[in-house]
């Protein structure tokens, strides 16, 4: 069973920077995808980023100048680094691996974590 469980998350106030991990289990993903989705009250899950196997990144724009998303393979685990964080990117952040098609698209991937929640607010 694959489970993957996302950390990091917390109140922080804006210009803070934060970083998130995603840690999956009961498969390796060294060959496949793995993403940040973001979802804010009241909005629909939204693409952050993602990175391929061979660690060809993509973003959304925006937020390609201040987060970048990064991998370990040995550990299985996925990371987002955000920096300069605003209001506006408060949300739950989830996980996502193994697409099965565009990266862009939450529909795509077949595994997802529960979330970890950002806060940012001074």
């Amino acid at each position: 069973q694959v489970t993957l469980v996302e950390s990091g998350g917390r109140l922080v106030e804006p210009g803070d920077s934060l970083r998130l991990s995603c840690v999956a289990s009961g498969r390796a993903f060294r060959h496949q995808a793995m993403a940040w989705f973001r979802q804010a009250p009241g909005k629909e899950r939204e693409f952050v980023a993602a990175i391929t196997w061979s660690t060809i990144t993509f973003y959304s724009d925006s937020v390609k100048d201040r987060f970048t998303i990064s991998r370990d393979n040995n550990k299985n685990t996925v990371f987002l680094q955000i920096n300069s964080l605003k209001p506006e990117d408060t949300a739950v952040y989830y996980c996502a691996v193994d697409p099965s098609g565009n990266y862009r698209n939450p529909e795509a991937y077949n595994y997802w974590g529960q979330g970890t929640r950002v806060t940012v607010s001074s």
